[in-house]
């Protein structure tokens, strides 16, 4: 059987301090923009009307929108994807939300007749989505619940399966791939749908899933009472869990691409968000929350006393060079 990078001994940890300030930066960003511009909402959530078109002959944008502009549909909005002949269509303002409480199909309907009459016999809606306000404004309600109740099952889960230092630990890097993936979906400039919703909430059970494996080898080889650092001991425990890691994230990783490639439209969000997140689960996982635990290790130490020169060495020096103490065992 063919195993891939066993028995490695890579100094992971070494580079946190970089790894850290790289996602800083890149969070800054995002959420800089977030705040700047907003969020860019689905009509799942807004409420309206979106229409995927595609056009037997290639046709301007200028030319849709002025033809919805003329029709009374002035806060249309057209996006061109793919080929020159596939537009999406969104028509979200608050009049035309306001109609479409009288009809789920009214606007649409208007929509329809507005582009028949203009491009007859050229243009084909492939795909039509409609919602009113009251079920625009169930779904944004149902979606908040959803993610409130995703985190205080994750905390509930850590809480009973680890000791409060690990449990925190995993927390944070939890929140740090929140952050992180908010960021990529704003700075990739993709809608916040039900899709989008679905693909942050698999991304933290993804991400946490990862943390958890980790830190159970970590207890693991606390146990075994070695005479090494904690520091030596979360290395070790990454390199002991890289080939599962490799495999497992190479296979997600590809059925994701897979997606992103043939899913179609509807679906590529979501595989955008997924990818993120199998990126940003891997890195959190070895450069969070191995980096906070060790910090936490440093300010609330179980048994031996850690000093502060203890941490320095830890976070600067290789495992051949730093000061060597033995951890208490985890409790759990």
């Amino acid at each position: 059987m063919l195993r891939i990078f066993h028995d490695t001994h890579y100094d992971f940890i070494r580079w946190w301090k970089v790894a850290v300030g790289l996602t800083v930066v890149f969070i800054v960003l995002g959420l800089g923009d977030l705040a700047l511009t907003g969020v860019n909402k689905s009509i799942e959530f807004t409420g309206g009307t979106l229409k995927q078109l595609q056009f037997k002959t290639p046709v301007d944008a200028s030319v849709i929108r002025s033809t919805m502009d003329n029709a009374g549909f002035r806060d249309a909005e057209i996006q061109q994807f793919g080929s020159p002949r596939d537009f999406t269509l969104r028509v979200s303002g608050q009049q035309s939300v306001a109609e479409q409480a009288k009809g789920a199909e009214l606007v649409s309907k208007q929509v329809d007749s507005v582009l028949a009459a203009r491009f007859p016999n050229n243009v084909s809606v492939l795909r039509t989505e409609a919602i009113g306000p009251r079920v625009g404004s169930e779904l944004t309600r149902n979606a908040i619940i959803a993610v409130l109740l995703s985190f205080v099952m994750t905390l509930l889960y850590l809480a009973f399966r680890f000791e409060w230092r690990f449990g925190l630990a995993a927390v944070i890097a939890t929140g740090h791939d929140v952050l992180t993936t908010l960021a990529f979906v704003k700075l990739l400039h993709l809608e916040i749908s039900l899709t989008v919703v679905a693909g942050l909430l698999t991304v933290l059970g993804y991400s946490l899933n990862d943390t958890i494996i980790i830190f159970d080898r970590v207890r693991e080889d606390l146990r075994k009472g070695r005479k090494e650092s904690l520091y030596d001991t979360l290395n070790r425990a990454i390199n002991e869990t890289l080939p599962r890691s490799i495999l497992t994230h190479t296979t997600a990783a590809l059925a994701t691409i897979a997606l992103l490639i043939f899913a179609g439209e509807v679906i590529r969000p979501f595989s955008w968000v997924m990818l993120f997140g199998i990126v940003t689960g891997t890195f959190s996982s070895i450069y969070i929350a191995g980096p906070v635990l060790l910090w936490i290790e440093h300010k609330y130490p179980r048994e031996a006393k850690v000093t502060k020169s203890e941490w320095t060495a830890s976070s600067t020096a290789t495992p051949t060079s730093q000061t060597r103490r033995s951890p208490a065992t985890a409790t759990r």
